[in-house]
């Protein structure tokens, strides 16, 4: 008799919970819930319609040498010492696609003797791990190429700092116009500090952005080795010592 009124008990307070559970929404949030939250990734947009590829907290959707790569403090930071060396360039890799026509933002902060890029459109060498060719938005801690267009293991100087050039097949590549004196550009960089770099590729047409300037513009017309997609990949350089750091990688596909 006390068993039988016990479990009444329990039912009639079982009830108003399991009311309230259900219009709370609990039940089970597992794998399945969390991946069918995440594949939509429009609802990751920002107003602009640029999409994060890196999270902030981890290397999820990227793959590098983890000896020379860390995350920290919300930013991917690569760093070479004298007690810690590198053969040949390494890159951090994103697996998330091989985009063609896109704009990419991020911001870094490199040391001062620092050498560091942005690849894209790129291939990976089938005999060194973690290496890239490619076209680069390159990067460096003195300011004396940051800005320019530079093909890593391919044409090198494609479009220097402040120029406008059109690259035809087995030619240098030829100025067609001018941004700006290279040494006035480099002022809108910053030193020791964050900067904004921005990369518009359409096509056979490539522009590279610093804190919203334009800092170089390249056509390709070598139809031999222009490339129209490829990886994307973050740069640490052979050197004695270097650190560089990138975070709020976005990109937007067109």
């Amino acid at each position: 008799m006390k068993k039988n009124t016990w479990n009444k008990s329990l039912t009639a307070l079982a009830f108003p919970l399991i009311l309230i559970c259900l219009l709370a929404g609990c039940g089970d949030k597992g794998p399945s819930a969390a991946g069918n939250a995440g594949t939509d990734s429009s609802s990751l947009a920002d107003k602009d319609g640029f999409v994060p590829i890196f999270d902030g907290k981890t290397f999820s959707g990227w793959e590098g040498d983890s000896s020379v790569w860390k995350v920290d403090s919300g930013s991917f930071i690569g760093e070479v010492t004298p007690q810690k060396q590198i053969s040949t360039n390494t890159f951090l890799i994103w697996r998330g696609g091989k985009p063609a026509d896109f704009e990419l933002k991020a911001e870094y902060r490199i040391s001062e003797g620092g050498n560091s890029g942005i690849q894209y459109r790129s291939e990976e060498l089938p005999d060194i791990r973690y290496a890239l060719k490619g076209y680069q938005a390159d990067i460096d801690g003195a300011n004396q190429y940051t800005g320019q267009n530079y093909e890593e293991r391919g044409r090198g100087f494609l479009a220097m700092r402040g120029q406008i050039a059109t690259l035809e097949a087995n030619q240098k590549p030829v100025i067609t116009g001018s941004l700006g004196n290279p040494d006035s550009l480099k002022a809108f960089i910053k030193n020791n500090d964050w900067n904004e770099v921005y990369l518009v590729v359409k096509g056979n047409h490539m522009k590279h952005y610093i804190n919203k300037v334009l800092m170089s513009e390249a056509t390709d017309n070598d139809t031999t080795s222009r490339k129209f997609s490829g990886l994307i990949g973050l740069q640490v350089h052979v050197l004695p010592s270097m650190k560089v750091e990138y975070r709020n990688i976005r990109i937007k596909n067109n």
